[in-house]
């Protein structure tokens, strides 16, 4: 693992160090040559600590979320769950979400509604699924981005070390009080959702 971290490791110097210069190049070669993402983060956050050029940047990001949604695609027909406990399947899930939020904080409900629906439908860890349900009826139910994200979800709980804290899992209500308040969107995204199962 070659990730620096950015609080005790001098940057200027590692752009300058041939040796973690030619393991970055290894990772990049690796990450191309399996299709990883979760070797495409490792490389998204070396180059993000380093302040790589943007091109550098979408190009790493647009290579994770093509290879998440082909998963998801296969996964899909094969009528396969994510297991996050899987890093790859992790990685995926996480990049999936990370496209649904952007989606959404574009205003582009039609296809944030979807991903977080398709993500409820492929993830089976309770927390994380029942959430996914709760962003998709926040979407139905017309909230902004910056009134979920201000109002109704709770992220002053969210803990840097934990890897599944890119998903927004707590709300100020609880999420059986907010699935309940919501249940008319929620049977409308189950059925939604029906056409998965009979394909």
């Amino acid at each position: 693992m070659i990730q620096p971290d950015n609080e005790t490791v001098d940057i200027e110097a590692l752009k300058n160090d041939a040796e973690f210069q030619d393991n970055v190049r290894l990772l990049e070669k690796e990450m191309h040559e399996t299709g990883s993402i979760a070797k495409g983060y490792q490389l998204l956050d070396i180059k993000l600590a380093m302040q790589a050029s943007e091109d550098e940047i979408n190009e790493i990001f647009t290579f994770i979320v093509n290879r998440a949604f082909d998963m998801l695609a296969e996964y899909l027909t094969e009528h396969r769950k994510f297991d996050l406990s899987n890093p790859e399947e992790y990685a995926a899930a996480r990049a999936i979400y990370e496209h649904g939020i952007q989606r959404y904080s574009e205003n582009d409900t039609k296809g944030a509604k979807e991903i977080f629906l398709v993500l409820y439908h492929q993830i089976t860890e309770k927390e994380i699924k029942e959430a996914m349900m709760i962003h998709a009826c926040a979407v139905m139910s017309g909230q902004s981005f910056e009134t979920f994200i201000d109002d109704f979800a709770d992220v002053t709980h969210l803990d840097p070390e934990d890897p599944k804290s890119v998903f927004i899992t707590e709300f100020v209500q609880p999420n059986d009080m907010a699935l309940a308040m919501w249940g008319n969107y929620v049977e409308q995204g189950k059925k939604e959702l029906e056409v998965l199962e009979k394909k």
